[in-house]
């Protein structure tokens, strides 16, 4: 049972990670840590995690509505692919045993760190690309297993899902980085409510944490909405992908 104190300390990392999230991206890097250190179990944290977050990736795709809707076609390719994975690797969480999650912990807030940090040069690089705005079937085709994995690794843990998600599109895609941004958003979005939902029936849920978590991430992203301006996404994006490092390593000296 959490104490009062703890449900104010997870309020103040949600509310972080919402703005985090709204600015750079990898505000799970924040919240998860918390939720464990609180003596959250690691399987139990995740869930909740996931569950409490997912509702500020509904604002991103509400955002970019009409450049996704420009893009039925390839939506029509890879929602199911992002549903299937999210709900595979929600399953593969629950079916890990709390002892082997938590020895993976590290390795994957160690990935999760390094992927946020690939993100800027990941973005410049399908920026260079050239926007053609087509592809051919079997490029389209061919995609669907990477971003397939993808959302397994989504649903399973999450953190910088849309770093990888990014980089698949990039590489069959030949589009703007617009529009892969935006595309990008409606499949992280896609596979985090399909693991969601699988958790919402798992028993493994917080309930009145999520709810609290959901509710501060949201006011975070408003915040992080705000502050756009007057904070450099880089230097905040350094800041996380430190403190998920240091992170990882604490947890690889228990």
């Amino acid at each position: 049972m959490l104490t009062p104190l703890q449900y104010v300390l997870i309020a103040l990392a949600a509310v972080g990670a919402g703005a985090v999230n709204a600015l750079a991206g990898g505000g799970t890097l924040i919240t998860f840590p918390v939720l464990t250190a609180l003596g959250v179990p690691a399987v139990t944290a995740n869930v909740t995690n996931t569950v409490a977050l997912c509702p500020g990736y509904f604002g991103a795709v509400l955002a970019q509505r009409d450049l996704i809707k420009a893009q039925k076609e390839r939506l029509w390719v890879l929602l199911p692919t992002a549903l299937a994975g999210g709900l595979l690797g929600g399953w593969l969480l629950l079916r890990t045993g709390e002892k082997l999650f938590s020895n993976l912990v590290p390795w994957l807030i160690l990935l999760a760190s390094l992927l946020l940090a690939l993100g800027e040069p990941l973005k410049k690089w399908v920026g260079q690309k050239s926007p053609a705005g087509k592809e051919n079937a079997k490029s389209a085709a061919a995609a669907v297993l990477p971003a397939g994995l993808a959302a397994v690794y989504g649903g399973y843990f999450g953190a910088g899902l849309s770093v990888i998600v990014l980089a698949v599109l990039g590489t069959f895609y030949d589009d703007s980085l617009t529009r892969l941004n935006a595309l990008k958003q409606a499949f992280a979005l896609a596979t985090n409510v399909a693991a969601a939902v699988f958790f919402l029936f798992s028993g493994r849920v917080l309930w009145w944490t999520a709810l609290g978590m959901a509710a501060c991430a949201l006011a975070g992203g408003f915040l992080g909405g705000k502050l756009s301006g007057s904070i450099h996404p880089g230097v905040l994006r350094a800041v996380v992908v430190g403190i998920g490092l240091t992170v990882s390593l604490i947890y690889f000296l228990r």
